[in-house]
C-alpha cells in the first residue's frame, strides 16, 4: 500500500481543462499540453490515495483486468519505469483509454463508497505519458516467426490490439483498412480536442517497427472478397465494428441538411489536421440540432462550437439523469449520473425527455423539428399533452448509436452466422461460425466502449493463436465473450 493514511489526508484533484474561451479557438487538445502532463505535478498524492484493496474491485470494474493498485504503489515510491511495465502487461495502449474512457473503473473503486474515488483514469494516461516523454516506449520484437500469416480487417482499437499481440507472437499480420490511414474511429470518429492524432500515429509507428503490416484504402470485400482472403492467410480476423448507424424514420428525414454524426465528424476531423474537404458539411452560422445525447453527441457539440454554429440543441429522449449514483444503481456498477464533459461545459443546450415527431423544411430544406415532451409508461415513451414545438434548425445531426456491422460484402461472402441482434456470432475463442475466421470488437460484441474493444483483441489473439499454434496460447485473455455490454 502507498500511504496507509492517503485516502484521508489528500482529496480527489483531477487534471484541469484549459479555459473554455481559449480551447474553443482551437482544435488542440482541451487540457493543457495533455491530460497525463496536465496533472503530473499531484499524481504521487494522487496514487497514494489507492487504499490497495484486499478486493481490489477497479481490477472487476476495468474489462482489461488492469492492475491499478500495482501501479499506483509504484507511482508513490516514484518507480516509473516498473510502474509502465504494469500498465502495459495488461494495456496496450493505456494513452487511448486514458484519454477516452469513461472509467469504470473509478466507479467501482472502493473508496468511492463513501468517498470521492481514485483518479485513475488521470493517473493512466500520466505513466503513459511520462513514457513516451522519457522515450521508454520502444518496439517489442519477437525472437522468431512463426510462418502463419494472419488477416485483420479494420485498424480501429479492437483490430489493432490484435494486431499488436499476434504480431509480438511471431505471426505474420496484415492490418486491412479501407480508409486513407489507420486508425479507424480513432481518427475519424474521435475529435482532435479529446484526443490528437499525433497521439495514435506514434503507436501506429511502433507497431510498423514491430513488424505490423498496414495496407489502407483497401475495401476489403470489394477490392479484395473474403474467398481471397481465406487463401492467402491462415487466419482471418474481422474487427469492422458496428457501423450502420441507428436512423430516424420520421416525415422529412429527406431534406437535405439532416446527416448522421459519421458524416459530420470524419470531415471535420480531416479538416482540423490539414486535409482539404470538398462540400464539407459544415456548423458555421447555423442553428444546429443533436439527436442523441451520448458522447457521439457530445463530440457534434463540441465540433460545432468550434465550427461557429449560431445555437446548439442535444436532444435525448431518456429522462434528466441523476446528480448522484441512484439506489437502483450501486456500487460497483456503472451508473447513469448526469455527467459533463468538456464541450458541454463549452456551450449549447440539452433537452430531456423529448421525442422528435417530424421534420419541417423549406424548399428541400430542413428549417426546424416538431417534438414533443415524453414520460415512459407501460413500458414506452407517450407524448406529454400540450407540450409540442417546434425547434429553429438549419442542421440536424444523428448520434443516436449503431445497430451492427455492415453486412453486404464482406460478411456475406464469408457466410458467417449472426446473432440475434445481428452482430457476428462467435464462441469463447471468438471464432465464428467458419473455422479460422474470429471476430473482435463492435462487430462481434455490439456498440460498446474503448476498453472494450481493446479486451477483446486482446482477447480475440489468444483464440487466434492457439488455432494457429494447435495448442494453448501463452497470450493473457483478459475477458469472456459472453460479459454483459457496458454501454453509457
Amino acid at each position: 500500500m502507498a500511504d496507509p493514511r492517503g485516502f484521508m489526508k489528500y482529496p480527489r484533484e483531477v487534471a484541469t481543462r484549459r479555459p473554455v474561451a481559449e480551447r474553443v479557438q482551437d482544435w488542440q487538445e482541451v487540457y493543457p499540453e495533455s491530460p497525463g502532463r496536465a496533472v503530473l505535478p499531484i499524481i504521487t498524492k494522487q496514487a497514494a490515495r489507492c487504499m490497495d484493496c484486499g478486493i481490489p474491485f477497479c481490477h472487476s470494474g476495468c474489462p482489461l483486468g488492469n492492475l491499478i493498485p500495482e501501479w499506483n504503489d509504484l507511482i508513490y515510491r516514484d518507480a516509473w519505469v516498473e510502474a509502465t511495465d504494469r500498465l502495459h502487461a495488461t494495456n496496450n495502449f493505456p494513452e487511448f483509454t486514458g484519454r477516452l474512457c469513461p472509467a469504470p473503473c473509478e466507479t467501482a473503486c472502493v473508496e468511492g463508497i463513501n468517498r470521492d474515488p481514485v483518479t485513475i483514469k488521470n493517473i493512466e494516461v500520466a505513466i503513459a505519458d511520462k513514457a513516451w516523454d522519457d522515450r521508454r516506449i520502444d518496439p517489442v520484437l519477437t525472437e522468431w516467426h512463426t510462418l502463419k500469416t494472419v488477416a485483420i480487417v479494420g485498424s480501429g482499437p479492437a483490430g489493432l490490439a490484435a494486431a499488436q499481440q499476434l504480431t509480438r507472437m511471431g505471426h505474420t499480420v496484415v492490418v486491412y483498412e479501407r480508409a486513407d490511414a489507420v486508425g479507424g474511429l480513432l481518427r475519424y470518429g474521435i475529435p482532435e480536442f479529446k484526443m490528437e492524432k499525433a497521439i495514435l500515429d506514434r503507436r501506429v509507428k511502433q507497431m510498423v517497427r514491430e513488424g505490423t503490416v498496414f495496407r489502407t484504402g483497401v475495401n476489403v470485400g470489394v477490392d479484395i472478397t473474403g474467398d481471397q482472403l481465406r487463401e492467402q492467410y491462415d487466419a482471418v480476423l474481422l474487427a469492422i465494428g458496428s457501423t450502420v448507424p441507428r436512423d430516424l424514420d420520421v416525415p422529412g428525414r429527406e431534406l437535405a441538411g439532416i446527416h448522421q454524426a459519421m458524416e459530420f465528424l470524419p470531415q471535420a476531423n480531416r479538416v482540423a489536421v490539414g486535409e482539404e474537404v470538398t462540400d464539407q458539411i459544415l456548423a458555421t452560422g447555423k442553428n444546429v440540432v443533436i439527436i442523441g445525447g451520448g458522447d457521439t453527441g457530445a463530440d457534434c457539440l463540441g465540433t460545432s462550437i468550434r465550427q461557429g454554429a449560431t445555437s446548439i440543441t442535444q436532444l435525448e429522449i431518456l429522462p434528466t439523469p441523476p446528480q448522484g449514483r441512484p439506489d437502483t444503481q450501486p456500487w460497483p456498477t456503472y451508473p447513469m449520473v448526469y455527467r459533463v464533459s468538456s464541450a458541454h461545459e463549452e456551450g449549447g443546450e440539452r433537452l430531456y425527455s423529448v421525442n422528435t415527431r417530424e421534420f419541417i423544411g423549406a424548399d428541400g430544406q430542413v428549417t426546424g423539428l416538431r417534438l414533443d415532451e415524453v414520460r415512459f409508461e407501460g413500458g414506452r415513451f407517450v407524448p406529454v399533452e400540450g407540450s409540442e414545438r417546434v425547434l429553429d434548425a438549419d442542421l440536424v445531426l444523428l448520434a443516436m448509436g449503431f445497430l451492427h456491422p455492415q453486412r453486404e460484402g464482406l460478411v456475406e461472402q464469408l457466410g458467417v452466422d449472426l446473432d440475434a441482434r445481428g452482430n457476428v456470432a462467435r464462441n469463447d475463442d471468438f471464432e465464428t461460425s467458419v473455422p479460422g475466421v474470429f471476430v473482435c470488437g463492435d462487430a462481434g460484441r455490439g456498440q460498446s466502449l474503448i476498453v472494450w474493444a481493446i479486451a477483446e483483441g486482446r482477447s480475440c489473439a489468444n483464440g487466434v493463436d492457439a488455432f494457429l499454434q494447435g495448442e494453448k496460447s501463452q497470450l493473457p485473455k483478459p475477458i469472456l465473450p459472453t460479459a454483459r455490454p457496458l454501454v453509457v
